[in-house]
């Protein structure tokens, strides 16, 4: 029977065994000193050592020794000879190597390191620096002057050298930004503290801005993050936002509804986020902001005065046809949804498997997924966003997270039979005939051409770019139909127009549901007028028996036009 616990042999204790045997060898002990000397004092010329050189007799071909004397180095290990720097030669004569050291020269200066050795900077988190600022040169320090020297002009025409909110317009146009950029410009200076920003305080937090930010992304999320943080969170938009409420004069109706401020402002963060926030963290980097489109919509607000031509975020009209929606689904007024409540949504359009999906956290782009079954306004802005138009990349990101069941980003053949399988019973109760699975799933596959074939990727889906027409087939009846039925109808027409792109599905839809939802309230108070006018007394329809007793009132006078 074998040991219970073999013994085993200590390596480290064989390992010290072996070196102290090493370090007892003399010849080791000689080389160790030699080398030793040579590292004190390198300059220095050392005899040989008489202990390290031992005489030997050089023999003849005969074998008998010829007189001659030679020293010869122990044999020393090749290792050892590397690290102290030792050889198997013997030393030079002093003579010599004296003779050597005064033929030597110093060594001519290093010539600099030529341009392509010299890695570039790739990396500009906070905008690129022209080639003159990266140089050192005085133009930027001269470009700062000149701008803070408007400033200050600025400064001094105002009451003890403080600008107050409304005021910042002018030092917007100073610091040669848009106009909106003076909500931002305030808060970014500490305006929110005491009411007003000094001179001072602006000058010195403008400057260290033109000197260390190079572009105006970096410059906007610098004037609006939060301490210590180098992004955008939602909450960092409200001032900005809150600024254009009440001083753009496209909303200038909106100053008498305080209570619907919130609401539209939370609907354009929603709007900006979809585009800009790609990465799905809630938070906008410079470089989101820097591929994006929204620093030229903020510029567009000072010279566009009809807020609704601004459709990629700041439309009221796109914000009423959102918040209509939901008004019309949240059926107890809470501003929270449940799963019928959307499902109700487009008729009962989408299938209930997918309604399952949207609630499971699938789409949730915080660190909490709501435990109550419930949606936000804010979760129900990128539903309806994604369900109207299925053509933006954020929105194909949106459905395929919510195919995506196991999550190894992936759809398989059974994802695709699990929401095609509810798609074919709803086609069935409207008398239509489905597709085999089999059939439709091979359609997909053509449609796709998925590099790896029955694997669905999101890149292959952004790649075909028919990521509208795959979901619908799957979870939208209604839309599937509508589809079908035009494809058959009308022929394929030229995606180019002579006036410039078309408008994105988003767009269309909008303006659709705008004019109806306008055309549904104008008959709605066309018919409370209408009921109010048979409430009418006869003093409504003619003041003039206001002044007149009831015995005096001719009653064929009613039927006389006014």
């Amino acid at each position: 029977m074998a040991p219970r616990n073999p013994p085993r042999p200590a390596l480290h204790l064989k390992m010290d065994e072996l070196f102290l045997r090493f370090l007892s060898d003399p010849d080791v002990q000689r080389a160790l000193r030699d080398g030793l000397r040579r590292i004190t004092d390198p300059e220095e010329d050392h005899p040989a050592d008489p202990e390290r050189c031992t005489p030997v007799v050089r023999g003849t071909g005969s074998g008998d020794a010829t007189g001659s004397e030679a020293y010869r180095t122990p044999d020393v290990p090749r290792a050892l000879l590397r690290i102290t720097g030792g050889s198997a030669r013997p030393e030079r004569s002093p003579r010599r190597r004296a003779a050597q050291t005064r033929k030597e020269e110093p060594p001519p200066p290093q010539a600099p390191p030529t341009s392509h050795s010299i890695i570039p900077a790739f990396h500009f988190p906070r905008g690129r620096p022209t080639q003159q600022e990266q140089e050192g040169g005085r133009s930027l320090g001269g470009r700062v002057d000149d701008v803070i020297a408007r400033v200050e002009r600025v400064f001094s025409g105002f009451p003890q050298e403080r600008a107050a909110l409304g005021d910042m317009g002018a030092l917007a146009e100073a610091c040669g930004c848009p106009l909106y950029w003076k909500a931002p410009l305030f808060y970014g200076a500490g305006g929110e503290r005491t009411g007003s920003v000094s001179v001072h305080k602006f000058v010195a937090t403008w400057r260290k801005i033109l000197l260390t930010c190079h572009d105006d992304a970096s410059r906007f999320v610098r004037l609006l993050m939060a301490p210590g943080t180098d992004f955008l969170v939602q909450e960092d938009f409200v001032p900005f936002l809150q600024d254009v409420v009440n001083t753009h004069p496209g909303l200038s109706f909106l100053k008498e509804a305080s209570e619907f401020h919130s609401r539209y402002i939370t609907t354009v963060i929603q709007r900006i986020f979809y585009t800009v926030n790609r990465s799905w963290t809630g938070r906008i980097t410079c470089s989101e902001l820097r591929r994006s489109s929204f620093l030229q919509n903020v510029a567009l607000l000072e010279v566009e005065h009809d807020i609704n031509q601004l459709t990629e975020f700041f439309s009221y009209e796109h914000f009423y046809v959102i918040y209509c929606k939901f008004w019309e689904l949240d059926a107890d007024h809470d501003l929270m949804i449940d799963r019928r409540d959307l499902g109700r949504h487009g008729d009962g359009a989408i299938s209930s498997r997918m309604i399952d999906r949207i609630f499971s956290g699938a789409v949730t782009r915080g660190r909490k997924v709501r435990k109550d079954g419930k949606m936000s306004y804010a979760d129900f802005i990128w539903f309806l966003l994604s369900e109207e138009d299925k053509t933006t990349p954020t929105s194909t990101e949106y459905w395929f997270r919510c195919m995506d069941l196991d999550g190894d980003g992936a759809l398989s053949l059974f994802e695709l039979e699990f929401f095609y399988e509810e798609q074919a019973q709803r086609l069935e109760a409207r008398d239509v005939e489905p597709l085999p699975f089999r059939d439709c799933a091979c359609q997909m596959m053509d449609m796709v051409r998925p590099r790896v074939p029955g694997r669905i990727t999101l890149h292959d889906l952004k790649r075909c770019g028919l990521a509208g027409v795959f979901f619908d087939t799957f979870f939208n009846v209604d839309k599937y139909l509508d589809r079908e039925q035009r494809e058959r109808a009308a022929p394929a027409r030229d995606a180019d127009s002579p006036d410039g792109p078309p408008p994105s599905d988003w767009d269309v839809y909008a303006a659709q549901e705008y004019d109806f939802l306008v055309a549904e309230e104008a008959a709605a108070t066309a018919g409370d007028e209408w009921e109010d006018a048979f409430e009418l007394s006869p003093a409504d329809l003619n003041p003039s028996w206001d002044d007149q007793d009831d015995d005096d009132v001719n009653l064929y006078d009613l039927t006389r036009p006014l």
